[in-house]
């Protein structure tokens, strides 16, 4: 039992929605510097292509730019998906939105946008890709699904968001619904749930080093995360060290989840 090969993931296909920035990026990156053939998704175009680019250079980063949370969009990357690749050994479904109005004045739009990028695009996208997940999951080595939750559907998040809070709980369980349904398929199906990483998510709250020290200190462990913290827990998820692992939540929060 080698470390080297209990986590190893070279030679892997794997797709990051969301992937051209913030944990997405971070989780490509990871996955491209360990061998792994990564297709990176997300609205723009240009963030993206220079994102695949850039990420090009220390292993195969292929940009396809979509709009996943549109039929269209969803259609049209699963086709050129098929079109490329016969089998996906890992899917990310990271890509994410936000929208916070206080209690009283939140908008029904916003709601709605919140949980059709959240939650049904996640679900859509993983139901059109399952023949190529079918594909390639086996016994020994399943399939790997990773839906990109946060700490927000674990505890009350801060503030006024109270679509994405209510999003990333619904997305949560749904994984595990859905790991629980095709876990005989050889897919395993898991929900990292992140704490504060620099994002653009996250930049009303990290835009300023000020910010930054009031939030670390904030958290148990002292800090922010890290690309490597959320990288490698993904890493493991997807490699044989995690394949007996179907139906959880890990919170890769340094801690936050565990103080309400």
């Amino acid at each position: 039992m080698k470390i080297a090969e209990l986590f190893d993931v070279s030679g892997k296909v794997a797709i990051v929605t969301g992937g051209s920035r913030g944990i997405g990026e971070m989780i490509a990156e990871g996955l491209v510097s360990n061998g792994v053939r990564v297709y990176i998704t997300a609205r723009k175009a240009e963030a993206c292509d220079a994102t695949a680019a850039r990420l090009s250079e220390m292993g195969e980063c292929i940009s396809i730019p979509a709009d996943l949370a549109t039929d269209d969009g969803l259609e049209s990357f699963v086709a050129e998906i098929t079109e490329r690749e016969e089998k996906i050994d890992i899917l990310v479904n990271n890509a994410g939105a936000a929208w916070g109005a206080p209690l009283g004045e939140f908008p029904g739009h916003g709601f709605d946008k919140v949980l059709n990028i959240n939650v049904k695009a996640p679900f859509m996208l993983t139901q059109a890709l399952l023949p190529q997940l079918r594909a390639s999951g086996t016994a020994e080595d399943p399939a790997r699904v990773i839906m990109v939750g946060s700490i927000d559907g674990i505890r009350v998040p801060t503030g006024d968001q109270f679509s994405y809070g209510a999003s990333k709980a619904g997305i949560h369980m749904m994984a595990r619904h859905m790991a629980h349904t095709i876990v005989k398929d050889h897919i395993n199906i898991n929900s990292i749930a992140p704490g504060p990483f620099e994002s653009k998510m996250m930049a009303f709250m990290l835009d300023t080093a000020e910010k930054q020290d009031m939030v670390a200190a904030s958290m148990p462990l002292g800090r922010i995360g890290r690309p490597e913290d959320v990288a490698g827990t993904v890493i493991y998820l997807s490699s044989r060290a995690g394949s007996y692992l179907t139906g959880a939540v890990i919170p890769v929060d340094g801690g936050a989840s565990t103080h309400g």
